[in-house]
């Protein structure tokens, strides 16, 4: 689903490159060198929140053993560290590619929720990422990689997040087409993607059910992590907004 969510993300942001007259072939480029940041940033995160695997490695006796345990600390995938490492990448690409940053950044935005909202949809399928225990809910039976979900009713968080991501992009999407209509250049849906979806993840993460994703000061990774991205999101669109009006 994730890959579906990929392609399609990756098609769509080349039909905005072409409507803008621009090569889209900067836009394929820039959407591969993303999407390796994003699995280098996904599984260091993962790593980190972690860490309490990493001493199997220094225990580790041979190579079997030491790259069972690299799978085990590595082997998984954090959307933030996902997120962080696609921007930091795609943010390089353009400066390396000399590509026009506020007119990329503005279409790579509205296209990261239309991706997401298909890789929620296969954490449901895949039964990670799970709600909390709920009347109302999903009851998975014969699930062999987490045998915690089955036979438990829990609140189909996934979807939530899925449906919201698709809000998110319609949002993104009408901002985007009024700054076109209005000849306004943007550059700031970044920002305004990363503020508006660090305050959904803030609340949808009182709906999940797993720890594996750790805690810090009493929130969870992403919690905090979405404070932090909410408050730099601020600051950045304000910082924005004075420097636009202070040229008009």
């Amino acid at each position: 689903m994730a890959l579906c969510g990929a392609l399609v993300a990756g098609v769509f942001m080349c039909w905005l490159t072409r409507k803008r007259g621009l090569n889209d072939n900067e836009t394929i480029i820039l959407m591969l060198f993303s999407a390796l940041g994003v699995l280098v940033g996904g599984s260091v995160l993962y790593a980190i929140t972690n860490w309490r695997l990493a001493p199997a490695l220094l225990a580790a006796s041979d190579i079997k053993s030491f790259f069972r345990a690299l799978v085990n600390l590595f082997g998984g995938s954090v959307f933030y560290g996902g997120l962080l490492g696609g921007i930091a990448a795609a943010l390089l690409t353009m400066k390396k590619r000399r590509l026009e940053m506020a007119v990329f950044s503005d279409m790579f935005a509205v296209s990261i929720p239309l991706f997401h909202a298909f890789a929620r949809v296969g954490c449901f399928l895949g039964g990670c990422c799970y709600g909390i225990e709920s009347e109302w809910g999903v009851t998975v039976h014969g699930n062999p990689w987490l045998p915690e979900i089955n036979g438990v009713s829990r609140f189909p968080v996934q979807l939530l997040e899925a449906a919201l991501n698709l809000v998110l992009f319609s949002v993104l999407l009408w901002l985007y087409w009024r700054g076109e209509k209005r000849g306004i250049r943007m550059g700031r849906l970044i920002f305004v993607y990363l503020l508006l979806y660090a305050i959904v993840r803030f609340f949808d993460e009182f709906l999940r059910g797993d720890a594996i994703r750790g805690f810090i000061f009493g929130l969870s990774t992403s919690q905090f992590i979405s404070c932090i991205l909410a408050a730099v999101s601020i600051v950045c669109l304000l910082y924005t907004w004075l420097r636009q009006k202070k040229r008009c």
